[in-house]
């Protein structure tokens, strides 16, 4: 088998969530709602493979087509009578397994296109059910080639977008108070003169909400963009409605379904506002176009639905952290006036997921991503207790880039140290800092006669305006930017004892998991370059840029703090070792830590582009002069990378008048079946309405 990150490799590690334990523990009332939302949520995960890429579609379908017909352990006859070895079979379900878990064929976390580690003349045409050979026909072609997501791949636009067009489509889209959320953009070209579709993803299909001239150009908004998706996701939440626990999730609900009916984002923005209001629930939930990481512009949200459990004892201890907020905001580097009026204390509790729907299952969430219901509304902060559990396990001998002697370490405390590096990331990175605005009517959110940057003493002298938002300004850069910030953040106020005393951390204890976070994210910020790509000068993962970019600020320290030298590895290929000197945290780390995370601050509450643009780029280029040789230190990562581990989930059904769990072993068989079973109803509707909506649209990246 041929070493390349282009493939998965077979030996990929898969984990069940288990959500047994939680799921027994609801009343029956509460498995329905669980059940309901759980069902849109996957009818919408679907949406992903449609925004992903031309193909993903065509090869979900197709795989489908295949393991229904015949399940793995019976396909495997069939594979090996056409000359598959036991290997390659191998390769072939992880690859659909892949294909399953990242929601298309390119990886959620990184953007690579992922190809079956097979020759090509072993590809599925030779062994899969004659049903499946007309699907095969339509995405075979295209599974090897586009290696990397981008504008011109990637689905939210149409393939002869690029840059410009993304800019000039937000620039209309800001004219008309219009958000990019839920929408595709699509060029084409009548008479010489420049045509735009923005299509807003909703259940009514086919409805053009308006034609509008804008400099010497012409943009159609119209409804009915995933609409038979759309239409499953709301069905779903209607029944839902049912079961709600109180007001709140009815009239979250009811808006949501408004959004998703009619494609109105502020629909979603009011759900939103209910979901914040309904705190402490048992079954705790969120669906809509939520994340911009993969948009290549950085405005438009990938669909994502989860569904999960309080864990009720770790959920204490956030609700401390939560308690201990207004305390610990005031120690973050910035001047007050730069920091939120009023800390709004939000739900944080600690989940089981039951479903997350989508392209991959983060560790927590800081959720909306609304800026102004954030800034003065309020959010809620999740952490995923059974994603963390098996998502960040570590085996000693593939354990990279680290001494001996911190490896042990490491293991024993990587994980109480991520749970606190993901509380304070997502209640006080996320949840922190002002933003300076000025409103459509002229109105002030701060005194602009007092107010002044503290890295000049001057007044500051931008803010947003209008229906400018995070997002909108700082494009291509808002998310990894905000991830950096989120990250030093915690990397910061986990030297604060009572932050470590929250979370059971005392004495000699509490210094081990300061000193592994910081490892961690020393070494993760070595990891990152995986995720860079040369030949653009591009960065395919938010997480992993901001990650280089904390290693760059410290590396830049000096004195010492972090040590980063290549060398040769016991098995005579590159190698490289990264170490930190426990002794400098609190003095040269912190300090480093501090004079960045205010510049950061400070950048993101005046709305200053140009100044925050330069210092991320600054620190995220990789270059080869200088101390260290980043571009070959990228060759050795990519050498010695381990692929990001895959989540096989549950699926429930309605037995009479109960709600039966079903569980699947953690492999990627397992995970190949949960996705067979997933939709027993309708599954063969579902393919004929994906392969409808993909080919509808085919010719816009021929």
């Amino acid at each position: 088998m041929v070493d390349s990150q282009y493939y998965l490799p077979n030996d990929i590690g898969i984990s069940a969530l288990d959500c047994r334990v939680a799921f027994r523990l609801l009343s029956p009332k509460e498995q329905m709602y669980a059940h309901y939302l759980s069902r849109a949520s996957w009818y919408g995960g679907l949406i992903v493979l449609i925004q992903t890429s031309p193909e993903s579609a065509n090869i979900y379908v197709l795989l489908q087509k295949i393991f229904r017909l015949q399940a793995p352990q019976q396909l495997e006859a069939a594979a090996t009578a056409a000359g598959l070895s036991a290997e390659e079979y191998q390769a072939f379900l992880v690859y659909a397994a892949g294909l399953y878990a990242n929601m298309g064929n390119y990886k959620s976390f990184g953007d690579t296109k992922f190809i079956p580690n097979l020759p090509k003349v072993k590809y599925p045409t030779y062994y899969v059910p004659c049903v499946a050979l007309g699907t095969w026909r339509h995405c075979g072609a295209a599974i090897s080639y586009n290696l990397t997501l981008g504008l011109g791949i990637s689905a939210y636009f149409s393939g002869n977008c690029c840059l410009e067009d993304a800019e000039f489509a937000q620039k209309f889209l800001d004219s008309k108070n219009l958000s990019a959320y839920n929408t595709r953009l699509f060029k084409t070209e009548i008479d010489g003169k420049r045509c735009y579709e923005v299509r807003l993803a909703s259940g009514k299909s086919e409805v053009c909400c308006g034609k509008h001239e804008f400099e010497d150009s012409v943009f159609s908004v119209k409804r009915g963009d995933y609409a038979f998706l759309m239409e499953k996701v709301c069905q779903n939440l209607e029944k839902a409605k049912d079961y709600a626990a109180n007001e709140n999730q009815k009239r979250m609900l009811e808006e949501y379904i408004r959004s998703f009916t009619c494609g109105s984002v502020e629909a979603h923005k009011e759900g939103s506002r209910y979901w914040i209001k309904d705190k402490g629930p048992i079954v705790e939930s969120y669906i809509g176009f939520i994340e911009s990481y993969r948009d290549p512009f950085g405005s438009r949200g990938e669909f994502e639905g989860f569904v999960a459990v309080v864990n009720k004892a770790m959920s204490a201890r956030f609700a401390q952290l939560v308690s201990s907020a207004e305390v610990l905001l005031p120690e973050l580097p910035w001047p007050p006036a730069f920091e939120k009026d009023i800390f709004l204390k939000p739900d944080f509790t600690s989940l089981d997921v039951l479903t997350f729907a989508g392209s991959g299952i983060p560790a927590g969430i800081n959720i909306p991503n609304y800026d102004d219901i954030r800034q003065t509304e309020g959010f809620k902060n999740v952490s995923l207790g059974n994603v963390l559990a098996v998502a960040y396990a570590t085996q000693k001998d593939k354990l990279t880039f680290l001494e001996e002697n911190d490896k042990d370490l490491y293991i024993k405390w990587k994980g109480p140290s991520f749970e606190v590096q993901v509380g304070l990331h997502e209640l006080l990175g996320h949840g922190s800092g002002k933003l300076f605005v000025q409103d459509d009517k002229g109105k002030y959110n701060f005194d602009q006669t007092a107010v002044r940057n503290p890295e000049t003493g001057e007044l500051i002298s931008s803010w947003y305006k209008g229906s400018e938002t995070w997002d909108s300004k700082f494009s291509t850069i808002a998310s990894s930017y905000e991830e950096c910030r989120a990250e030093c953040v915690g990397l910061y106020l986990c030297l604060n004892k009572q932050v470590l005393s929250i979370f059971g951390h005392e004495g000699e204890d509490a210094e081990e998991v300061v000193y592994v976070n910081w490892l961690n994210m020393v070494r993760a910020g070595l990891l990152g370059l995986e995720f860079y790509t040369p030949e653009s000068k591009s960065w395919r993962q938010a997480h992993m840029q901001a990650r280089f970019v904390i290693l760059r600020v410290l590396l830049e320290a000096g004195e010492g703090l972090v040590g980063l030298r290549e060398c040769t590895g016991a098995d005579g290929r590159p190698d490289a070792v990264i170490t930190l000197d426990r002794s400098k945290i609190y003095t040269v780390g912190k300090s480093a830590i501090q004079r960045f995370l205010c510049k950061l601050q400070v950048h993101k509450s005046t709305a200053d582009v140009e100044g925050g643009r330069a210092l991320y780029e600054g620190y995220s280029a990789v270059t080869t002069d200088g101390t260290h040789n980043f571009l070959r230190l990228r060759e050795t990562v990519l050498l010695r990378k381990e692929a990001r581990k895959m989540f096989v989930q549950a699926n429930t059904y309605i037995k009479g008048d109960a709600v039966e769990l079903v569980e699947y072993e953690g492999s990627a068989a397992g995970l190949i079946q949960s996705f067979v079973e997933r939709f027993p109803d309708d599954a063969e509707e579902v393919e004929a309405q994906l392969l409808e909506m993909t080919s509808m649209d085919s010719s816009c990246w021929c």
